[in-house]
């Protein structure tokens, strides 16, 4: 099987079922994967940036694990890379960048209409039922 090319990817705009796209824009594939979103949270509630260290024991992740996403994140340009001293040891610290911090938020109000979306759907209709008329459960 040929690899795909990089220009063979969908983007997140891409509106083609063979593409992979959700049915909401602004749920970015690199923020959506379950471990960079920790991390992004992670990284949001904390301003001053986090240890490498801590965004390990934060997320459950391995090493390996949370350097590669780190890696998606910063090729991104959703966070920045500090490295530093502690005593002989080097440490590496991570925060989000200025436009990481506008996307996440923008990101999260996506979140929040996929939510408030979900929330008006399940509520049952005039007659009580939850679907429309002619429709029932199989």
């Amino acid at each position: 099987m040929p690899r795909k090319r990089e220009t063979d990817q969908a983007s997140p705009s891409d509106s083609s079922p063979a593409g992979g796209r959700y049915c909401y824009n602004g749920l970015d594939r690199v923020m959506h994967e379950k471990a960079r979103l920790g991390i992004l949270a992670s990284l949001a509630a904390n301003a001053n940036g986090l240890l490498f260290s801590d965004l390990k024991q934060l997320c459950s992740l391995t090493d390996g694990n949370l350097s590669r996403h780190l890696t998606v994140l910063s090729e991104s340009g959703l966070v920045e890379t500090w490295k530093g001293q502690n005593g002989p040891r080097p440490q590496t610290m991570y925060r989000l960048t200025e436009a990481g911090q506008r996307r996440f938020a923008d990101y999260i109000r996506v979140l929040e209409k996929v939510i408030a979306d979900a929330h008006l759907e399940s509520k049952p209709q005039a007659d009580g039922s939850r679907f429309p008329e002619g429709w029932s459960p199989a």
